[in-house]
């Protein structure tokens, strides 16, 4: 997995019912684009994250 500053992560809902949260990566911590990720979701929420299998990347919003 890899991810740049600027890209969106979505954790899907892991229960039936159970929404995705979406956020934007603010830095990434790892080497050559891997985990942790310093997240902030757009409820305002900001963790230093490890994803696991639940998770997807959008590059497309890279802003450089």
């Amino acid at each position: 997995m890899e991810a740049a500053q600027g890209d969106r992560i979505i954790i899907h809902g892991r229960t039936v019912g159970a929404s995705d949260r979406h956020g934007e990566i603010i830095e990434v911590r790892g080497d050559n684009g891997a985990p942790p990720y310093f997240v902030r979701f757009d409820d305002g929420h900001e963790t230093i994250l490890y994803p696991g299998g639940d998770f997807s990347i959008d590059h497309s919003s890279r802003t450089g």
